[in-house]
This record gives structure tokens, sequence and C-alpha cells, in this order.
């Protein structure tokens, strides 16, 4: 039987992984500035996060949400302590497409209402919901099709205020990434956010903080909506959440009110997921992860800045992007094959970087001195030619 290919593959196989390096079938070691996606958030094999699964294997992996599961309790408790997003409520679902999906279902049923404002460039998941959301008609299926969900130009302001006035009264939920990943490390200005937040208080919408790639601590903050000085009313999470081991969920305002049926899930907050989760946090928190991630993406992005032909450099913590044009067109192939190095790209020709939180400033100084001397190598190569 055959794999349904649904992505371009890479001719790797890695077989290893240690905090930020990854080796190949062939014990090829690479240095890993994408982390998958921005999953790999305290690094590679963690020996905490290890030893936590380990541990909870040998207790029990899966039972159903029909019963109390403490660790579901204990990770409710963490994330309140470490995100400060006190008094809200825990929904714990598989991945990221499906935390949003149930955000977009939790503030319809809230609001009794169906209209969804999302922005260009947005991407928000595969699912019904999320892919209708999501600003990429090629993976729109015809049966996603939707005129529920209305897009508006993302971080301009006039737009936003303009379709309020007109249509606010039958809009269930405002949904932004605070960083925009897929779309190409495009942040949110504060304004923007902070006029969101009004225009919802006002409307009586849903503020949903899609935070399931720029949240968890990338930014330098829990979340990176958290740098506008705003609080949404739903967050979604995911990929660095669990590390690698699959976990989403949302965080709920008290204001927005449960009831039985309204969400569930078979797999969602699972024993093992949980151990996982809670391994995150805690090493976040013994090691100051957050923090680190806002220091160590500054010295990044200032030395990024000081190599010539990089252009537009953006983003916050160790979520960054830049454009790369003319002779370095090609650049993150040349990272990858020739340097052995793993970054993240974006259309058209933007390359991502997403490296674990617990990067070391050497492995960022390493990878630095590999990026000058093939931005160097690819622009002699053009004069030649």
């Amino acid at each position: 039987m055959s794999l349904f290919p649904v992505y371009p593959l890479y001719d790797i196989t890695i077989t290893k992984a240690l905090g930020s390096t990854v080796w190949d079938d062939k014990g090829q070691a690479y240095l890993d500035m994408y982390g998958g996606h921005a999953v790999i958030s305290i690094g590679h094999t963690h020996p905490h996060w290890v030893k936590r699964i380990e541990d909870q294997l040998h207790q029990i992996a899966f039972y159903s949400n029909s019963v109390h599961i403490a660790l579901q309790q204990q990770l409710a408790d963490k994330l309140c302590q470490i995100s400060g997003k006190k008094d809200y409520q825990l929904f714990l679902c598989n991945s990221g497409a499906e935390a949003n999906e149930n955000a977009l279902k939790l503030a319809s049923f809230h609001t009794g209402r169906k209209k969804i404002v999302a922005f260009t460039g947005s991407f928000h998941g595969r699912t019904s919901l999320a892919v209708a959301a999501t600003d990429n008609p090629s993976i729109v299926a015809p049966v996603n099709e939707t005129s529920n969900i209305d897009f508006l130009p993302f971080n301009d302001e006039a737009a936003l205020l303009a379709y309020f006035e007109k249509s606010g009264d039958q809009v269930a939920a405002v949904i932004t990434e605070g960083i925009q990943g897929v779309g190409g490390i495009r942040v949110a200005t504060d304004h923007f956010l902070q006029l969101i937040r009004t225009l919802c208080d006002k409307y009586k919408a849903v503020f949903i903080a899609d935070s399931v790639q720029c949240g968890y601590g990338r930014s330098g903050k829990f979340f990176s909506h958290d740098h506008s000085g705003v609080q949404a009313d739903i967050y979604s999470m995911a990929k660095g959440m669990g590390n690698g081991f699959p976990i989403g969920g949302i965080l709920i305002s008290p204001a927005i009110k449960a009831s039985f049926g309204m969400l569930g899930t078979t797999f969602g907050g699972n024993h093992l997921a949980c151990a996982a989760a809670l391994a995150v946090l805690e090493v976040m928190e013994s090691d100051n992860l957050i923090q680190q991630a806002a220091n160590h993406g500054q010295f990044l992005m200032e030395s990024l800045a000081k190599i010539p032909g990089l252009e537009n450099i953006r983003g916050k913590g160790l979520m960054i992007g830049f454009d790369t044009k003319g002779p370095l067109k090609d650049l993150r192939k040349h990272l990858l094959f020739d340097k052995k190095v793993f970054t993240g790209t974006a259309k058209p020709n933007v390359v991502r970087l997403l490296p674990s939180l617990a990067i070391s400033k050497a492995e960022l100084e390493q990878f630095l001195e590999i990026l000058g001397e093939t931005v160097e190598e690819l622009s002699q190569l053009t004069v030649k030619a």
C-alpha cells in the first residue's frame, strides 16, 4: 500500500533527535532552526519530557473523558499559572485545526450568530470551518465553502471599522493570529489587535486569538497577542504545547458558559498528552524559556540585520522571518542540502526561523555564521555568472 501524497518531500529520513540537532539515517547531523513547524518548544527528546511520558505509560495511557482525569486539572492549573489567564476555562483536543474549529463553533453557540471575520494571509487549519477561515482557496474543498466567512485586509483598521459599522451585529467572532506564520511572519500591530478588542466588546462578538504557532512562549510572551495588552475571549493552542506529542486546546473566557454536549472529544486530554504538556510547562518554567526566547530573538534579529541581502527582517522572540530575492531566492535549499540546516519557508520567498525555545546562544551563533557564509557564496556566484 502506498502513502497518499499530500506534501512534496525532501529525500531525507530523520531517525534521531536531541535538543536542536537531528540526525538522518546515514548519521548526518542537521541544526534544527525550524522545530518541525514550531512544534519543538523545549528541545527534541528532552529528558524530563521523556521521563514524564514513560512514567505515565506505566500507569495508564488512555481512558475516556467520561471519568475524572486528574492530569487535565493539573494541566489547567499550570497553564493558568504560566499564561496568566486566570479564571479562564480549558478544553483539550488534539491539534491546532481542532482547536480553531472548536473555538469558532463555541463563538457561534455563545452569540447565536454565523458571521466570522478572518484576514488575508491567515492560516487556521484544514478542517471544515478552520479551512474556510484560511486564506488559501486551493485547500478549500467545495463542501467547505461558506458565505459565513468574510475576509478583510490584515492590519487594515479602516476596513475593519467599516465592516463592523455595516455588519457588526451579525458577527459571531473575529479570528486572527498575533503573528501570521504560514502567511510569512506578518506581525499584527498592537493598535490593530486593540481595535479588534474594542469592536468585539461594542458589538458583543467573540475575539479568537489563534495562538497555535505564535503562542506558547515563542514570541517572548506566553501568547503573542499579549504584546498588545489585550485579552482575547478564546485562545487556541497546539504545536509547541506537547513538544511533538499531539495535543491542542482552547482557553475560554469565564463569560462563555458551557453546556453538556456543546463540545466533545475522544482522545483530547488523554493521559499521555497531558503528561507531555505538563512536562513542557515545567521545563519552560524551570529554565525560564519565555524570557530566553525574548532575549535570543532580539539577538538573532539584530544579527540578521547585519547580513547583507536579507530583506524585511521581522517577527518577535523566536518567530522570525525575512525575504530572500535575486541570488538568494534558493537560500533555504542551500542551507538544507549544502549546510545541513533546517529552516522553514513561506510564499513567495520568505525564510522562517522557528527553533526550539531552548536553543543555545552558541547554536544561534553557529547558525548565523553558516547563514552569512551561504549568503556570501550565493552572492559571489551571481557576480561571477
